[in-house]
């Protein structure tokens, strides 16, 4: 089956079977609208108000509806890491997909062509990164401790894998095939600020292969989704 009609029909038979237990009928066009605005949304910090708007809805409705998304593993949200002694942090979650190919399918993309070329490349390259970290220590039956970080300056790292408290990473994810060393800038700064040596600090990126630039991890999407830090 083309993957198009797989997650066509899929899509179709969620909608029909688990959201309709709890909305009514008149509401289903309007979560099918849903969906493809939160596919616009990963990888953004959530802002319930904007979809609220676009669609004619509360809020409140959304945050239900977002509820229903992560009740029924369609998608999650990413918490931002933040102290009480750092109150200039952003504190607002992020948005991202479990499956990326369902992802993809939403934003209306049916070939690695226009994935390459679509202007959420960045964004959807983020989500598969994250959605697999999560999924390898949900496989591992480990609890995922994930976060990301953001300051009022936006200086931001964005991913903080702290599932092993006594190894915690920090992870930069790039889309792009080539590593150019500002891309760590941020990781060393927030790693000054968390303790978190530079050992313990990667960028993740389309490189061909892994190796270690100024301390920091230039990691292969391929040696990171492997398990291969």
């Amino acid at each position: 089956m083309p993957l198009n009609l797989f997650f066509s029909n899929y899509i179709d038979t969620y909608i029909e079977r688990d959201v309709s237990e709890y909305l009514d009928v008149r509401n289903l066009a309007d979560f099918r609208r849903f969906l493809t605005l939160c596919a616009l949304s990963s990888g953004a910090l959530i802002n319930y108000t904007n979809i609220a708007n676009e669609l004619g809805v509360s809020p409140r409705t959304v945050k239900a509806w977002m509820s229903i998304l992560e009740s029924s593993y369609i998608a999650f949200h990413l918490m931002p890491f933040y102290t009480n002694a750092r109150k200039q942090v952003v504190k607002t979650p992020k948005l991202y997909f479990y499956d990326t190919g369902l992802l993809c399918h939403l934003l209306g993309i049916r070939t690695v062509e226009a994935l390459v070329a679509h202007p959420k490349f960045g964004d959807i390259f983020e989500n598969l990164i994250i959605a697999e970290t999560m999924k390898q220590h949900l496989n591992a039956n480990q609890e995922p401790q994930l976060f990301f970080y953001r300051d009022a300056s936006k200086v931001e790292v964005d991913l903080l894998d702290f599932t092993d408290p006594n190894h915690r990473l920090m992870i930069e994810i790039k889309s792009g095939q080539t590593y150019h060393d500002r891309f760590a800038r941020h990781l060393t700064l927030i790693g000054n600020v968390l303790g978190i040596p530079c050992e313990q600090q990667y960028v993740t990126s389309r490189v061909e292969q892994s190796y270690v630039s100024q301390g920091i991890r230039v990691t292969s999407a391929l040696d990171w989704l492997e398990g291969r830090r």
